[in-house]
């Protein structure tokens, strides 16, 4: 064996089972001719592995929203939040492959967004991308799909209970056409003008958490209150399935190490920073909701609990790859108690936002963008051994947090007028009308739209006696059978 100080000879070398990594040097859109040049001699298999991991966990997150909001909601409802999840994972993929990663990370884009150089994946595989170059431009694509993907999917839950299921469907490939494709290219393609500006947004405080909060405002607004809500008290009732609601937020948590560790785009220790502050926000932020709920109920709710770890999740999503660790207790307690608070906005906005989404989201991702501008560390972003920022106030950057507020209040202003814009003109469109008929509410946007149930026993409760049919909607029965008795179900348990 040879002696440990002895060196190696290039034919040493040469017998070892690993490729020498050599920096890009070429000048064909695809990266090279995989047929006569070895395509991987650019990239570690560590950077690519994780990445390749971290794009499968962020695409477990969407069925947990589906369950998360599914749980949250009322049983009749509770099979088309799980559905339009589903939906937005399928419709989005096929709008980025066909447009949206093109109109936001294309190489030659304005400040606002991308061309169609990219249209259908057109010439997407080894070359650096816009994100990393120590990443593909093929790797990156499907890594910010699942982010385009999972941000409808965030939104839509505002349409539980009072929405057709079609027109939501249409509404997911055009906003994420025209609002969150070129909100990603501001914020992180590096031509974009809040990236140029210098704003801090680690992994979608603004394109995914903002975007999504303000388009679910708006969706509310646009589609008007539910039957039987009221402006003082809204619309009394209790999550119909706790247990679907933390699946659904271990789902979130599990993902999120991907959707935060990911960003980093390389297996180093920012990715590894990354993952250690998410779990750590995700947790104070669920005790600081249990404690806000314990005191005025005196209850150790579970949905609380589960409400507060979004939280925690949702505000240190944009200061993740940026902040120290010991900041993210800050993180998950300012960002627990702003969107708790939050969920009161919506009596005083009169807008039913049915799952609080906007609170979550919208006001939890501004508070992590905000501290972000306070907290983010030099060294923190660093720690990948190559990106450097001026940092925030903890390096003495003051202007940092004026970035920030520009950063939030134009991705949410673009998005909930954009919103606004969208829904007004597609209602205007023959068969793609928003709002449910009142018939269908009250049996259910489940059986009414899509003529299935998240339970058998569905069928043997309703808020209204049984007919075998209202105005012309068909019911339908698990048994096939009309049962001998009506009931109306009780209001705390719908």
């Amino acid at each position: 064996m040879p002696d440990v100080n002895e060196s190696f000879t290039l034919a040493d070398l040469a017998a070892l089972n690993y490729t020498i990594l050599v920096p890009y040097n070429g000048t064909i859109a695809t990266g090279g001719d995989s047929l006569t040049d070895n395509l991987n001699i650019f990239y570690t298999s560590g950077d690519l592995a994780w990445i390749m991991t971290s794009t499968a966990l962020v695409l477990l997150m969407i069925p947990g929203v589906g369950f998360f909001y599914s749980g949250l909601a009322r049983r009749k409802s509770a099979l088309s939040l799980i559905y339009l999840s589903m939906m937005s994972a399928a419709v989005v993929t096929f709008e980025w492959f066909f447009w949206g990663y093109s109109l936001a990370f294309s190489h030659t884009a304005g400040k606002y967004i991308g061309n169609l150089d990219n249209i259908g994946f057109r010439n997407v595989l080894a070359a650096p991308s816009v994100g990393s170059a120590k990443v593909p431009d093929m790797l990156f694509a499907i890594y910010q799909c699942m982010f385009a993907a999972i941000t409808p999917a965030l939104a839509i839950g505002a349409a539980v209970d009072r929405a057709r299921m079609g027109p939501c469907v249409v509404f997911m490939f055009i906003w994420a056409t025209i609002i969150y494709n070129p909100i990603a290219c501001w914020t992180w393609n590096s031509a974009g003008w809040v990236y140029q500006m210098g704003g801090l947004d680690f992994a979608g405080g603004t394109p995914v958490h903002i975007s999504s909060g303000a388009a679910a405002l708006a969706y509310s607004l646009m589609l008007g209150k539910r039957r039987g809500y009221k402006d003082a008290g809204g619309l009394p009732y209790r999550p119909h399935n706790v247990t679907h609601v933390v699946i659904g937020t271990s789902f979130l948590w599990f993902g999120w190490f991907g959707f935060n560790g990911g960003s980093a785009l390389g297996a180093n220790m920012r990715a590894v920073s990354a993952c250690v502050v998410t779990h750590l926000a995700a947790s104070v932020g669920g005790f600081t909701w249990v404690l806000l709920d314990y005191r005025l109920d005196r209850k150790w709710s579970t949905v609380g609990f589960c409400s507060g770890a979004i939280s925690g999740l949702v505000a240190i999503t944009p200061a993740s790859g940026f902040v120290p660790v010991w900041s993210a207790v800050i993180f998950g307690v300012v960002g627990a108690i702003g969107c708790n608070f939050g969920t009161k906005l919506k009596y005083y906005l009169r807008i039913d936002d049915s799952l609080d989404i906007f609170a979550v989201h919208a006001i939890g991702g501004t508070i992590g963008n905000l501290l972000t501008g306070l907290f983010a560390a030099d060294y923190v972003a660093h720690l990948d051994g190559f990106s450097e920022i001026p940092g925030g106030w903890l390096n003495g950057n003051y202007i940092q947090l004026a970035y920030q507020i520009a950063d939030s209040v134009s991705g949410f202003s673009y998005s909930f007028f954009g919103t606004c814009i969208i829904l007004f003109f597609m209602n205007l469109v023959p068969g793609l009308s928003l709002r449910a008929s009142e018939e269908a509410e009250i049996i259910g946007i489940d059986d009414s739209e899509l003529g299935e149930f998240a339970y058998d026993y569905v069928e043997h409760k309703r808020e209204i006696p049984y007919t075998s049919s209202i105005n012309g909607i068909a019911r339908s029965s698990g048994s096939g059978t009309p049962p001998t008795t009506s009931y109306v179900e009780p209001k705390s348990h719908v």
